[in-house]
């Protein structure tokens, strides 16, 4: 008998690591599989942490973060959403992925169940099965008839999901790998819901000012959820200001949690890096948004190459996203996502994330689709598709 948890013998590795296995480290391979931009971050803020260490910023510093930033990252919530959040209810445990942990672990007994908007990052609900949830998926439905065809959430399908064990709806909004933006309509039909049944909302909003429409930020609950409402809403300064390597986010959580949230992040990880927070901070100065309109343009951009490319296709298309920066790209007649992207990597020296990662094995429909991501140079950009557009006549 081994006393290792059955729900960790069961984890496998996602296809998005598999693929990327095959690839890592080609001179000559074009990277389109992972969820960051091929920008490096910033001079200013880069120059912020180094000025941090030269400045002996080595030591811990506090379990939630330190003071500072978590009083920008709530200005922050303020000129994007028009909220001002108590600083309180923010928490910076480490990168985002932790905050999620954090969530799931504050909510989450062996036996509870979570339902999970899908497609989604499959890490979302390998952290839910290592904690013990049973994961119960939410998948958004394609509307091709829609104008502009769009992915579309039942909400009444995703609420007969829920029952006594029941501790959290997931939602990620924009979102991976979709581009989806849930409506306020919906946030509140969910947070009424989740309100009546005594159940918690994780809402990742990692992509939140990664919108198409205009607007600062897409829908978010904190809009219309109260300091103490269950709501848990996760973000990260790795997509908007380029720092996927510096792994460092927050969580919004309830106000009542504001003690133990010193204790659970001690537990966890001690805090976040000192110095990379000195980073952070520069990231949320009116540098660090000018920033994010030039990411943002970036992802507009990218997002119109693959429109052109897609508009002269016959075996692919898709839903065009409403916000993030990820392509799903629907690809008729291919039902092995994991096989098509690995021979992709072979024989095309292009990567790209299988659709079968974010989703149970059930769901074929999902299968069916390849994710790239569009941050990217736009000539690097084309070359890939052009690249995926060769590998499929053959395929």
């Amino acid at each position: 008998m081994s006393p290792i948890r059955p729900a960790i013998l069961a984890l496998e590795q996602n296809g998005i690591g598999a693929v990327a296995a095959l690839g890592l480290g080609d001179p000559d391979l074009l990277p389109l599989w992972f969820g960051e931009s091929d920008l490096v971050t910033p001079d200013f803020i880069r120059d912020a942490a180094k000025r941090a260490l030269d400045d002996g910023h080595t030591f811990y510093s506090g379990p939630r973060g330190i003071l500072p930033l978590r009083e920008a990252i709530s200005a922050f919530h303020k000129r994007t959403v028009g909220v001002a959040v108590d600083v309180r209810r923010i928490s910076l445990p480490g990168a985002a992925t932790l905050a999620v942990v954090t969530a799931l672990q504050c909510l989450i007994e062996t036996g509870d169940n979570i339902v999970i908007v899908s497609p989604i990052w499959p890490s979302i609900f390998q952290a839910a099965a290592a904690v013990g949830a049973e994961v119960r998926f939410a998948r958004l439905e394609e509307d091709w008839n829609a104008a502009p065809a769009r992915w579309h959430l039942d909400l009444e399908k995703m609420f007969a999901l829920c029952d006594a064990r029941t501790k959290a709806i997931f939602v990620c909004s924009p979102g991976n790998p979709t581009g989806w933006v849930m409506t306020r309509d919906e946030q509140q039909a969910v947070l009424d819901f989740a309100r009546r049944r005594d159940i918690a909302i994780i809402s990742d909003e990692v992509y939140g000012t990664l919108v198409f429409d205009g607007s600062a930020h897409a829908p978010s609950f904190l809009q219309i959820a109260q300091d103490d409402d269950n709501l848990f809403v996760i973000n990260s300064f790795s997509k908007p200001w380029a720092m996927t390597g510096w792994r460092i986010g927050w969580l919004v959580h309830p106000l009542s949690l504001d003690r133990q949230m010193g204790v659970i992040t001690i537990a966890n990880n001690t805090g976040p890096t000192s110095f990379a927070q000195y980073g952070a901070l520069a990231a949320l100065s009116p540098q660090g948004d000018e920033f994010r309109g030039i990411m943002l343009e970036r992802c507009r951009s990218g997002r119109d190459v693959v429109q052109n490319f897609l508009d002269a296709q016959n075996r692919m298309r898709w839903m065009r996203p409403e916000g993030a920066f990820y392509g799903f790209l629907r690809i008729d007649g291919m039902t092995n996502s994991l096989g098509f992207a690995e021979d992709l990597v072979r024989k095309a020296r292009v990567g790209v994330a299988p659709g079968s990662a974010f989703g149970p094995p059930e769901d074929t429909e999902t299968d069916r689709y390849i994710r790239i991501c569009f941050a990217q140079d736009t000539a690097l950009l084309a070359e890939g598709l052009s690249r995926i557009e060769r590998a499929l006549a053959a395929w």
